[in-house]
């Protein structure tokens, strides 16, 4: 591939309407993002029909300013998993732009972008992630344990069987009175709380990789309506307590498992403090190490799908293969290995 070759990234999948433009697999050249947490806000949650719409209203203003001027080699579009009518509008907006300029157009997985995005150091995409690792994707929407032996050859290892880790964070918030998005509401609020001053469950499930925090959110909720004096800064800090705990031990299980030295970590719950603290301490002290998808990163964002695609079609150059464009959306997409 050409060293400076150009990909306009677009990212749709749930309230977050990003394009990017990420040249020669490294330089971030844009990354614009347009936020629909207003829109949201007085819901507490993200309203899939509100969510189609904002994507509508402002994707042709984000693709025009990421854009710009700039030559263009490829479009690529996340194509799932996320809220279909999300993933349609940037299916439509990918093909149109791709039409136009007579590029050719890919789709890639929203998740493996979280991981990619590890590589991410400011405005630029180096080697920072070595193989093989345990990956965890942790977010509003997800949360996976993955085992990856290089770019596209995965096995997953396991998912939540009920609430994704950010959604437990928004629930909870909104049990405790708290603006939405709640994730960061808990966290600012646990500052001032005790870690150890509510025993909350820690869903292990010995034997198997994945993860329930349902059970976590019904034991603040009951705790909540037992306890009418309760403090908010102690129940936030316990509840952050148990979920990080959580994620954490599973994660390095995983890493003694599979005798892996390299562990990551991507998806907008990335960003919180404890976890980031807690998985890099504790990973040290097995001799692993943890790469974290920087903050402003961490949520959905175009640049990581510029660098999906790139990274597929790099793979292609040096198999041989020609790449899955795979532009169909799927809203319940698995994560594949690419050969």
């Amino acid at each position: 591939m050409k060293k400076d070759l150009m990909i306009l990234g677009i990212e749709s999948t749930c309230d977050e309407t990003s394009a990017a433009l990420l040249k020669g697999g490294k330089e971030i050249v844009s990354n614009v993002i347009y936020s629909q947490i207003e829109e949201h806000k007085k819901y507490h949650g993200v309203v899939p029909e509100l969510a189609s719409r904002a994507h509508a209203a402002k994707i042709a203003t984000v693709i025009n300013e990421a854009l710009g001027n700039h030559p263009l080699d490829y479009v690529a579009f996340a194509s799932g998993p996320g809220l279909p009518g999300g993933l349609m509008v940037g299916r439509v907006a990918a093909e149109t732009l791709a039409n136009f300029k007579k590029t050719p157009i890919i789709g890639v997985n929203h998740l493996e972008g979280h991981i990619f995005a590890c590589e991410f150091e400011g405005t630029e995409a180096k080697a920072r992630l070595s193989f093989p690792l345990v990956a965890l994707v942790v977010s509003g929407g997800h949360t996976e344990l993955w085992y990856v032996k290089g770019y596209g050859d995965y096995k997953i290892l396991g998912r939540t069987r009920d609430d994704a880790a950010g959604e437990a964070f928004d629930k909870v918030a909104k049990l405790l009175g708290l603006p939405y998005p709640g994730g960061p509401q808990v966290s600012k609020q646990a500052l001032s709380g005790r870690r150890d001053a509510i025993a909350f469950p820690r869903p292990l499930l010995p034997g198997t990789w994945e993860f329930s925090f349902s059970g976590i959110k019904t034991a603040v909720s009951y705790y909540l309506r037992d306890h009418q004096d309760y403090s908010v800064p102690d129940v936030c800090a316990s509840f952050e307590e148990a979920m990080v705990e959580t994620l954490v031990t599973k994660t390095l299980w995983a890493a003694k498992k599979y005798k892996v030295k390299h562990v990551a970590v991507g998806g907008g719950v990335a960003a919180n403090t404890l976890l980031r603290e807690r998985m890099t301490e504790k990973a040290k002290e097995m001799g692993v190490e943890t790469h974290f998808v920087e903050r402003k990163l961490s949520s959905d964002n175009a640049a990581m799908i510029a660098l999906a695609a790139y990274k597929k079609l790099e793979h292609a150059e040096k198999t041989g293969k020609p790449v899955k464009k795979n532009i169909n959306i799927d809203p319940n997409m698995k994560v594949r290995n690419w050969d």
